[in-house]
């Protein structure tokens, strides 16, 4: 089948009827009518049509079935390929501001590049390549929607962890006929419950081959469940909540009770080789890194607009600190763009006939962004002041204070409500629960910052530089 429209994405995720627990109590009815996830569910239906609305750049031609299939489970063959990638990217990203991190954009990437990776299990132990080749071309005609859990529960991140039995971590408890026994805890699935699938893979380094393994399960499977954390979304109100009420995806705890994954549906099982491998050696890393900068982007880009806007409204642009600090802004959403199409200009063909970008440049970029976004709304605060506090609701305005708001609050180029509007966009991005969490969300993306500098410093090749200063020493 072709790409979906957004109302079969949303009749799908409804029809699951998945297990999932928010605030003391499972979720009863249609889960795209919960207001904790109608936003996102309605955003994310939204997205689906847009494939629909341009396949040109949406979509490409399956070469197993002849239909339209959605880019983001394109392998890039060529330069021009990646290049098609990152515009499909931008596409759901400047719909989004790039605040939707699991927009199916993300995973679909993920799934795309573990099937481009199958050669580096093939022979394994308890390895079957063919199994995820044929589930990603499954997942593409499909046009599936996935969460995912990579991450052990926090018990114990002492550097004498490994002496201890982890009580907590999902691991295979049996094997049958029919498949793995699954059991335990397993983080962070965003937009738990409201996907087709629940794809998990274990994070490199594991020592146990019981918590090695790899697969993908329907979100509705027996025994699986999804635990909610408390909404982010302030109200319904597009004024109120401009970014929390369409954008707020929503992360759970994925508890596995003895849950049965069918071997065809398991691709890795106690092989901590074959996990490792697959996520360090398979081409998850560059693809995955490419999208994430092409949505940083356009986050980046929203940020400027933001800050500027507030500086035009309320006519500070005359002052050195006010342009020093959108100017910081401008360099960083510059320097990505520069190192994301360096990238691309940058990248080769592997041994596979993939066409990758250079990861290097990549890296960069986001450890870069993890450091700058939190810098970024900060910037947003300091130049709003007191007007990211003055921001009276939807409601006052359609009282009969209404009046007097529109004439103590408005700006220079704006009525008191059209300013307002403003500022609660930049409060909903930047301090509101919602605009926390979404800084949060940027500092640990790809990963703890210190871990990524590290992984940039033992994977740089540092030997020109060194060998350019002997050539002075030398002399």
């Amino acid at each position: 089948m072709p790409v979906i429209s957004g109302d079969e994405y949303k009749k799908r995720i409804d029809r699951m009827h998945a297990e999932i627990w928010l605030d003391g109590s499972p979720i009863q009815g249609r889960i795209s009518e919960h207001p904790a996830f109608r936003g996102a569910i309605k955003s994310q239906g939204e997205l689906y049509d847009l494939q629909l609305k341009h396949k040109d750049v949406m979509t490409y031609t399956s070469d197993k079935t002849g239909n339209a299939v959605g880019a983001s489970f394109l392998i890039p063959r060529t330069k021009e390929d990646l290049e098609k990638r990152r515009q499909m990217v931008q596409v759901w990203a400047r719909h989004t501001g790039g605040l939707m991190g699991r927009s199916p954009d993300y995973m679909n990437t993920a799934i795309t590049a573990y099937a481009a990776s199958s050669t580096v299990i093939k022979g394994e132990m308890n390895s079957y390549p063919e199994r995820l080749t044929a589930f990603y071309e499954m997942a593409r005609e499909r046009d599936l929607s996935f969460t995912h859990a990579f991450v052990s529960p926090q018990y114990n991140r002492s550097s004498l962890a490994i002496l201890e039995d982890d009580c907590t971590n999902a691991r295979i408890i049996d094997t049958t006929e029919e498949g793995i026994i699954m059991h335990g805890a397993k983080l962070l699935a965003t937009q738990g419950g409201m996907t087709d699938e629940l794809f998990v893979l274990s994070a490199p380094g594991k020592i146990s081959h019981e918590e090695a393994y790899a697969f993908s399960i329907p979100s509705n499977t027996k025994g699986l469940k999804f635990i909610a954390r408390q909404s982010l979304v302030g109200d319904d109100s597009a004024f109120n909540s401009p970014l929390s009420s369409r954008f707020e995806e929503m992360d759970s705890v994925v508890v596995f009770d003895h849950v049965l994954v069918p071997w065809e549906r398991v691709f890795i099982h106690e092989n901590i080789k074959a996990v490792d491998d697959l996520y360090n050696k398979g081409k998850f890393v560059p693809l995955t890194l490419h999208q994430i900068c092409s949505r940083q982007a356009v986050k980046t880009e929203l940020l400027l607009g933001i800050a500027q806007s507030m500086v035009e409204s309320i006519e500070i642009g005359e002052y050195q600190h006010v342009q020093s600090k959108v100017s910081e802004i401008i360099t960083g959403l510059e320097t990505q763009k520069a190192l994301l199409l360096s990238a691309e200009a940058t990248g080769k063909v592997d041994e596979d006939g993939v066409f990758l970008p250079n990861r290097q440049l990549l890296y960069v970029a986001i450890h870069q962004f993890q450091n700058l976004y939190p810098r970024y709304t900060e910037i947003v605060q300091l130049l709003g002041a007191s007007g990211m506090i003055t921001i009276p609701t939807v409601k006052d305005f359609n009282s009969s204070i209404a009046p007097e708001l529109d004439t103590y609050l408005q700006s220079k180029k704006h009525t008191g409500r059209e300013k307002v509007a403003l500022y609660r966009l930049a409060w909903d991005l930047t301090m509101s629960s919602f605009g926390t969490r979404q800084t949060l969300y940027e500092r640990f993306f790809f990963g703890d910052p210190i871990r990524v500098s590290q992984i940039m410093y033992q994977q740089y090749d540092k030997s020109d530089a060194t060998a350019f200063v002997q050539s002075f020493l030398e002399k």
